[in-house]
């Protein structure tokens, strides 16, 4: 059987993170951009277009299966659009799946998905996903993201929008989110949330470490410097990721009791802090989960970092020419 390449895409408001992907083996080749967002969606297109290339440069016959983009906003059914994506200003409803085949012809295979579906979708064929063919996912990073791998494919709900576990409600008092839903985990979790919470919990704690590290007043205190602390046995910083932890185990708790899957991977760049979050989660995990689920349960670290967004986006592609139906599909 020939061999497949396919080309990842990892868009984000900083930086575009892409790859060619052979199908089963994983990455060949990685590169990045930065995005420079504030130029507007034309400027990003052509940039990313730029970064395709490159990549079908680098291909075997110069020959690739199609394209993958995993992105942040909110996308449609067809896998062809993305719209009002946070941190690109000037994005409405943009149609990179019309952008690229313009480029690159209309042969060429473009699918556009979410970044953390894309992620699950990366992790249940090549990371931490592999040994379950359902699990929930969830990426902890600048936000709160969430996917639901089925059969080893992503759940899309009716619209294509499932799977949105940063905007799951633990208190329906609580702080609010970027989206404005009122307690949503988010609200605790999300970078900018969980270090505002953290210099707060730790303004009186002379003894912690992160007075030194995070400047005057603990203003440029960061959770990558809350794990640094931890592992210097900074007893403050420990208990912030351990409260993380316990605020992560509860709204996994109401997933797990919704969807009846019991296997839970946990990626993104908070995730690095391993067990400092993730014991804590699995503690509270059980208390919030029905005793008649409380079977098979598990909370399992994704250790490939931004890799599983790129290899989900290349899935996309091979997934497509798997499908024994493509052939009807109008994308074909």
């Amino acid at each position: 059987m020939k061999k497949r390449y396919a080309v990842g895409v990892d868009l984000g408001g900083t930086s575009i993170k892409a790859a060619l992907v052979e199908q089963g083996q994983g990455l060949v080749r990685e590169t990045t951009r930065p995005t420079y967002a504030e130029e507007g969606p034309q400027q990003v297109i052509t940039r990313l277009g730029d970064i395709v290339e490159e990549l079908i440069e680098a291909a075997p016959d110069h020959e690739i299966a199609g394209v993958g983009i995993g992105s942040p906003g909110a996308i449609n059914w067809e896998r062809t659009t993305v719209s009002h994506p946070p941190n690109f200003p000037g994005w409405e409803t943009i149609n990179l799946h019309e952008a690229l085949r313009a480029r690159f012809g209309e042969k060429l295979l473009v699918f556009v998905e979410n970044d953390a579906n894309v992620a699950g979708l990366g992790s249940a064929h090549y990371g931490a996903g592999k040994p379950f063919d359902s699990f929930i996912m969830v990426t902890l990073g600048t936000g709160v993201g969430g996917a639901i791998i089925y059969r080893n494919k992503i759940f899309r709900g009716a619209t294509g929008a499932a799977g949105e576990i940063g905007h799951m409600t633990i208190d329906y008092e609580g702080p609010f989110d970027r989206s404005g839903v009122a307690g949503a985990i988010e609200a605790y979790l999300g970078q900018r949330f969980l270090s505002r919470h953290a210099r707060y919990r730790l303004m009186t704690r002379q003894d912690s470490l992160l007075h030194e590290m995070a400047g005057p007043d603990l203003r440029d205190i960061t959770p990558k410097m809350l794990h640094e602390a931890a592992l210097q046995g900074d007893e403050g910083a420990i208990e912030v990721l351990a409260w993380a932890g316990h605020k992560l185990g509860c709204v996994l708790g109401a997933a797990v009791n919704l969807l009846d899957i019991r296997k839970i991977v946990v990626g993104g760049g908070l995730s690095a802090a391993g067990d400092f979050i993730l014991e804590p989660a699995r503690k509270t995990l059980k208390r919030f989960v029905m005793p008649g689920m409380w079977d098979g349960l598990a909370i399992i670290q994704e250790t490939r970092g931004n890799e599983v967004g790129m290899l989900g986006a290349a899935h996309l592609v091979f997934q497509y020419l798997d499908e024994p139906t493509h052939a009807h599909d109008p994308l074909s």
